[in-house]
Formats: structure tokens, C-alpha cells, sequence
């Protein structure tokens, strides 16, 4: 061990970046934690990291929701583990602003930071989106919207009002990129299939509308695969809009910037991402979209023992540095799961470089591609430059992303879930209450709190 002096590691955020950092610098500084040189804290809102490229397939019930979320206190044993917020950060003073789940707010001093705080969802002011609108960045929301989408089928079975059944058959979902397209073409895979059990509603009836700003969907796939997938939705009856905007959905009322309104229950928001917020609450140099500025090897520009990578960040793509014009600026990574988990690795790498004073090696990954998922058996990929469509790109769908899933506890369940699959329907059983809980409880105690009100009078 050749690290002086005791060294407290202060990691905020627990997503991709986080755990790889955490997982990372536990292998590489094994003996300093245990002679206790180093310690390393990390703090999330959420005890889990969620894989977010499976939650459509757990929203549409093809993987167990518990299997695409990895307990950080299970697989970081040496890491001390906070369930809160960073709130605010204040470098120059190696201090950060803790907000835990219960109980008073304090102050946490460390000596290294990491900032893996990620993104947030990017909401616009639409009268009626704060109220209605569901995300989908979190596990929590995907069990949410499955158990909806499967509630509202029940409701328009039982349902004697038109116009009931109307709104509870017509879902919205703003945004066409990865989130918005796998979240709508794979619940509407499900919803398809679970038709057949009820008797009085059918794929017809039911009304799903994509809505987008721009003139094309799924930009990363490239515009011949974002087409192929156009075409491909549309011939399920999906109602695709580009070039349109939400423009209200006030009690459910969606009204539409190309003059288009109905009434839906279903309003799922995945019209991109910002960086958390939580980094305009910081001394950190940040650039015009709110990220933190960062050099190639991954260190806070101009701020020495801070770091940063993911979605977060602004780290120099050095692989695209051929293709840059003389003058012009060295185009940054993108805000990718491919991305954040390799700077991850780099970044722990070169962290620990620093502890013992070795020179730090710059982040370069050129991007293999980008794969979607269109549903059961279907998708699109665009891998080293090969353009892959329907069984073989849902496969490779499935294939790069449970290789990129940490651990191989979750790697053995999410495949075990695909295999049962295949002998077993899924399951489309709705479970509302889990949303509410308590509801059946408290009617029960209505009547008794009724009848000693009575007997008091």
C-alpha cells in the first residue's frame, strides 16, 4: 500500500456510473479498505441500481421487475451505503449536503468525489402533465404502468360507458426515442396477447398514439432503421405523429398540437432527459446544457479530486477526434448505458492511479451500435455498421444487454425468466392494489367509524 494518508471516497449517485465505480474501485483497492486507508461511501435516493434498457421488457411482464434492479448493500460489501439525496455540494470545501430518507439533513466531508447523479426526466409546463403524466426512468414506474395498462383493459370489460371504455382503451406515450418506442411497442405486444381473455375487448378497439416533436423516430438507429420501424409500428395500427407536441391533458383531455383531441387514461412522458439538477447546486465548472465539464481522463476540469462520467458529464469523445474539422471542438460521448458503464471502469481505474500517483490514462471507446427492442421477437440493431432488423435484432437486443447487466446473479435470473418463457404464456394478471394498497383496509373501517359515530349521537 502506497497511499499516505487516509482517503475518504465520496460517490453520489447509484446508477450505472456509481455501482461500476463502486464495483471497480473495490477490486482495485482491496487491501487498502481493509487496513481501513480508504473508505468509500456512496449515496443514492434508491437502496437499487436500475438497468433501465429492461424495463420495458419487465413493464410488459418478459422479465421478473426484481431481476432488472441490483441491490447496491448486496454486491458492495465494502462500501458504506447511504439511502438519501446529495444535495448540495461544495467542493471547495470537500463537503456535501446529505438529505436521508428520514430524519435530520447533515453534512458529509470527503477527499475524492465522484459524480454520478445521471439525468432526470425533461418535463416541459403542460397544463395537466404534472397530474396525469407517468414516467419511465425507475422500476417502481414500470410495475406502475403495467398493472395500468392491464387495469384499464379490466375496466373497459366491465364498463357499460362508452365512453369510458373510450378513454380507458387510449394510450398516450410523448417521445419517440428509446424509452418512448420499447415502453409502446412492448406493452402494446402485451396488451395485444391479453385480449384474448377477455371477451369484449379486442386489439381493434383499443387506440395507441405515439406523439413527436421531431420528423423521424429513434434518431440513434439511424433514419433507413428509423423508417423500417415507422412503417413497422404503423402496421399495427399504431397511431404515430411526428412533428406534433402535447399541448394539454388536463383531466385526462389530451389535445394535441396538430388539432387532434381525445380523452385518455394513460399519459406516459418520455420526452427526454436533463442533467440533475443537483449540479446547478454546485461550485463544479458546468457547460451550456447543465453537465459537468470533464477532461478525457475523466477528472473535473480545472477542479482538482473531482470526477465525473455518464450522463452527467461532458467527457471528449476521443475515438470521433479523425472526423473533427481543424478548429472545431472534439464532439462528446453520448449519453449512453454503453458509455457511462466503460467510463466507469476507467474512472475507478484512474482514480486509484491518482491515489498512488501513477499518470492517468484517457477514456476512447468508438460506439458499437445501438439495438431496440419492437416487442416479442421483433426489434432493430445497428451494430459496427450492419443493419439488423426483426428476430435477429430482438436477439441481439436481448444478447448485448444482459452481457452488459452487472453481476452474474442477475445474468442467470433475467436468462432464466427467457427460458421459462418459452414454455409459458406470460402473464397478464392485473395487480392495481398494489397502487393503492390500503384502499380495501380503510373501506372497512368506514362502516365501523359510521356506526360509533351514530352511537355517540
Amino acid at each position: 500500500m502506497n497511499i499516505e494518508s487516509q482517503r475518504n471516497i465520496l460517490i453520489a449517485g447509484g446508477g450505472y456510473v456509481g455501482l461500476y465505480t463502486a464495483l471497480r474501485l473495490q477490486q482495485l483497492l482491496r487491501r487498502e479498505l481493509a487496513a481501513g486507508v480508504v473508505r468509500i461511501t456512496l449515496v443514492d435516493p434508491r437502496s437499487y441500481m436500475t438497468y433501465q434498457p429492461f424495463l420495458p421488457e419487465a413493464a410488459a411482464g418478459s422479465l421478473e421487475p426484481r431481476h432488472v434492479v441490483v441491490a447496491l448493500r448486496r454486491e458492495l460489501p465494502k462500501v458504506k451505503v447511504i439511502t438519501g439525496r446529495v444535495v448540495t455540494i461544495d467542493h471547495a470545501r470537500r463537503v456535501a449536503h446529505i438529505q436521508p430518507r428520514a430524519g435530520e439533513a447533515y453534512d458529509l466531508a470527503y477527499d475524492e468525489l465522484v459524480v454520478a447523479l445521471g439525468s432526470v426526466a425533461r418535463t416541459l409546463p403542460i397544463p395537466g402533465l404534472a397530474e396525469h403524466g407517468i414516467g419511465f426512468k425507475q422500476v417502481e414506474e414500470a410495475i406502475q404502468l403495467r398493472n395500468h395498462v392491464l387495469d384499464r383493459l379490466d375496466v373497459a370489460e366491465s364498463t357499460t360507458d362508452e365512453a369510458t371504455r373510450r378513454r380507458a382503451l387510449s394510450f398516450v406515450f410523448v417521445g419517440g426515442g428509446y424509452a418512448g418506442v420499447e415502453a409502446l411497442a412492448e406493452l402494446e405486444d402485451m396488451a395485444r396477447h391479453a385480449c384474448r381473455y377477455y371477451e369484449h375487448v379486442s386489439p381493434e378497439d383499443m387506440r395507441w398514439v405515439l406523439v413527436e416533436a421531431a420528423d423521424r423516430i429513434l434518431p440513434e438507429v439511424g433514419p433507413d432503421l428509423g423508417r423500417y420501424t415507422l412503417d413497422r409500428l404503423r402496421e399495427r395500427a399504431i397511431d404515430v405523429k411526428l412533428r406534433t407536441r402535447l399541448e394539454s391533458c388536463v383531466d385526462g383531455h389530451v389535445v394535441l398540437s396538430d388539432g387532434t383531441e381525445f380523452d385518455a387514461d394513460t399519459i406516459v412522458w418520455t420526452a427526454g432527459v436533463r442533467p440533475n439538477p443537483v449540479l446547478a447546486e454546485s461550485d463544479l465548472p458546468l457547460d451550456d446544457k447543465g453537465r459537468i465539464r470533464c477532461e478525457p481522463d475523466l477528472r473535473v476540469v480545472d477542479t482538482p479530486h473531482a470526477w465525473a462520467a455518464g450522463d452527467s458529464a461532458a467527457v471528449p469523445d476521443l475515438s470521433m477526434i479523425d472526423d473533427v474539422q481543424p478548429g472545431a471542438d472534439v464532439p462528446l460521448c453520448s449519453p449512453s448505458a454503453q458509455h457511462a458503464v466503460r467510463q466507469a471502469k476507467r474512472l475507478a481505474e484512474n482514480l486509484v492511479r491518482s491515489l498512488r500517483g501513477k499518470p492517468l490514462r484517457p477514456y476512447k471507446h468508438r460506439h458499437v451500435g445501438s439495438v431496440a427492442s419492437l416487442g416479442l421477437h421483433k426489434g432493430v440493431a445497428q451494430v459496427y455498421g450492419f443493419k439488423l432488423k426483426g428476430w435477429l435484432a430482438w436477439f441481439m437486443h436481448r444478447t448485448y444487454h444482459v452481457s452488459r447487466m452487472p453481476t452474474l446473479n442477475r445474468k442467470i435470473r433475467i436468462i432464466s425468466d427467457w427460458t421459462l418463457a418459452l414454455f409459458f404464456r406470460r402473464e397478464v394478471v392485473s395487480l392495481g392494489s398494489l397502487q393503492r394498497p390500503r384502499e380495501e383496509f380503510v373501506r372497512s373501517t368506514l362502516p365501523r367509524q359510521a356506526s360509533k359515530a351514530r352511537a355517540r349521537r
